[in-house]
């Protein structure tokens, strides 16, 4: 082939790449072009399920389509966190995880579980960070303060029970992680989500309960529940004269859960990264800070790496706690 020739087959080839780069830019469907689901691995009209309904109704107007939440409760979450795990890396199914799913679980079930929390995802953008709350049934239980909770439990070992959504559960590890602490025993009572073991608690069934403020706070300022502590760095503005339990001597309680989002392993970082400018977005709009700091929630968007780091700590943390409360389902 000719000098000329050859020069003439190059710029042809070179012509015929650009040619299909363009094509594959235009043939390139911009995302979403569809809807979004939104899964939430726990019964609806509990805190994260809040949570990720706000997100929903004003990342949709962001991003042009609608995000469908759906409810997948089961094993403390594990059961919604293993669907989303399975579904395609294509954005259009993000999960609602949680302290509980990516935390408590790992460290709970060990190798039971069967999605592995950093493995298995990736982390879009955490949402917000939410007391829970020490809470017993004021005609069940006469303390007023927890310093009179210890002592009554101490002087009856087993005679007060305790509410969670299950063994293994958050609510559960973080109990038995204080009664551990305070050196007293209470009685257990695993139920299969917390709406049920609040319930509960409420008609006296249960004598106490730990749930996140969001869920615990309407009975709480209705009298149905007196709350003794909040699992937080600082008091919640909801409830200023409820002291942590740092405040009370137990600084290895540590501080509140937290709700993000997260997609499946392998999810294109464009659409990470559009799928966290729109919910940062919707998170700036005052109608859902308003929502949120109602339901006694603090916002922190976070960045993807942030968040990763967020999920590493909480393994850590429910680690020690899982080997200190002696928890581990077999």
């Amino acid at each position: 082939m000719s000098r000329m020739n050859t020069r003439h087959f190059l710029r042809a080839l070179a012509c015929a790449a650009a040619l299909a780069a363009a094509g594959a830019a235009v043939a390139q469907p911009a995302f979403p072009e569809k809807p979004i689901k939104l899964i939430v691995p726990f019964a609806p009209g509990g805190s994260t399920d809040l949570a990720a309904r706000l997100v929903a109704e004003f990342a949709s107007r962001e991003l042009g389509q609608s995000i469908v939440v759906e409810n997948k409760p089961g094993a403390g979450g594990s059961t919604g966190m293993e669907f989303v795990a399975k579904q395609p890396a294509d954005g259009y199914t993000l999960g609602m995880a949680t302290v509980s799913t990516h935390g408590a679980n790992p460290a709970v079930y060990g190798s039971r579980l069967k999605y592995d929390p950093v493995k298995d995802f990736t982390p879009v953008t955490n949402v917000a960070t939410t007391p829970s709350v020490f809470a017993v049934n004021p005609g069940k239980v006469p303390a007023r303060d927890m310093k009179e909770f210890i002592a009554l439990a101490k002087a009856n070992p087993n005679k007060f029970s305790f509410g969670s959504p299950g063994t293994g559960s958050l609510g559960h590890a973080n109990i038995s992680h204080f009664t551990a602490l305070a050196q007293i025993q209470l009685l257990h009572v695993p139920y299969k989500g917390g709406g049920q073991a609040m319930n509960d608690a409420v008609a006296g069934q249960v004598d106490a309960i730990t749930d996140n403020l969001p869920s615990a706070l309407p009975h709480i300022k209705a009298g149905k529940l007196r709350a003794l502590a909040v699992l937080s760095e600082k008091r919640s503005p909801a409830l200023p004269d409820v002291p942590t339990y740092g405040e009370l001597g137990f600084p290895q309680m540590g501080g509140g859960g937290w709700f993000g989002i997260v997609a499946p392993a392998g999810t294109p970082a464009p659409v990470v990264a559009k799928l966290n400018a729109a919910i940062h977005k919707a998170m700036k709009q005052p109608e859902f800070a308003r929502k949120m700091d109602e339901s006694g929630a603090t916002l922190i968007p976070s960045t993807p790496a942030e968040f990763g780091q967020q999920i590493q700590q909480a393994m850590d943390r429910y680690q020690r706690v899982s080997k200190i409360a002696k928890i581990q389902v077999d």
